[in-house]
């Protein structure tokens, strides 16, 4: 006698064929865009950083960053960092990073990076975060510059103080990173802790029309771009010192 097979199995595994046909077509998509998007995927992260940046700035509950940016050597902002679970769970985004002379007291940059979990690719559910780094050490600069980085790991960084009131007395001053995040409207919450902080040599080639580095960029000073004028303005008045 033949034994039929059952055809709850068989459905299930054909959906999971599709869902991972999709699935790969998608990464591909996503991380290998056309070489001739980076310059408007750059420009347009340095306009997305400006105005987290700005919501960030103007937020009560932010008291303890504006306190902190005033002796921070280094920003990194990332508009968006995308949190999903599909079969493994993954977050990714891209950010950049700006640095402070500690002589002139100007701000250079910006530096372009990605930051995440697990893998960078296509989503499928999950939330965003924004999200905002404060480099207090040299260390902490140090760090962000080299080509990749694992927070908590390769270097210390803590959850900066949020709410009415919370100041940089209540932060934690040992660490050479302080996060701040929002994710649905509500600031705090997102742990950072294994993080990845690497390095997007595309879109540091199609900003500045050449190839370059975070160090060429920010402490050589050997390249500018004008267009992120707004960016570094913004910082200059809320840390302090020359545009």
């Amino acid at each position: 006698m033949r034994k039929e097979i059952s055809p709850v199995p068989v459905r299930f595994f054909a959906c999971f064929c599709v869902l991972m046909a999709v699935l790969f077509g998608a990464s591909l998509l996503v991380t290998q865009p056309a070489f001739g998007d980076d310059n408007v995927q750059a420009r347009q992260l340095v306009e997305k950083a400006r105005m987290t940046l700005e919501s960030f700035a103007g937020a009560s509950e932010m008291e303890g960053f504006r306190s902190l940016m005033k002796d921070a050597r280094g920003i990194f902002v990332s508009p968006q960092i995308l949190r999903g679970a599909f079969i493994i769970g993954a977050s990714g985004g891209s950010g950049v990073l700006l640095v402070r002379d500690r002589h002139k007291g100007d701000w250079t940059g910006p530096a372009f990076y990605t930051i995440g979990e697990a893998s960078f690719g296509f989503q499928i559910g999950g939330d965003a975060s924004e999200v905002i780094l404060l480099a207090m050490t040299e260390r902490g600069v140090t760090a962000l510059l080299s080509s990749s980085v694992k927070l908590g790991a390769d270097v210390g960084i803590a959850v900066g103080p949020v709410g009415a009131g919370a100041d940089a007395s209540t932060a934690n001053l040992s660490a050479d990173i302080i996060s701040f995040s929002r994710s649905k409207g509500l600031y705090g919450g997102i742990s950072l802790e294994g993080a990845v902080v690497a390095v997007r040599e595309g879109l540091n080639k199609a900003y500045y029309g050449k190839n370059v580095n975070p160090s060429d960029i920010l402490i050589a000073r050997s390249v500018r771009n004008d267009h992120s004028a707004g960016l570094r303005s913004m910082i200059t008045k809320m840390a302090g010192g020359r545009n």
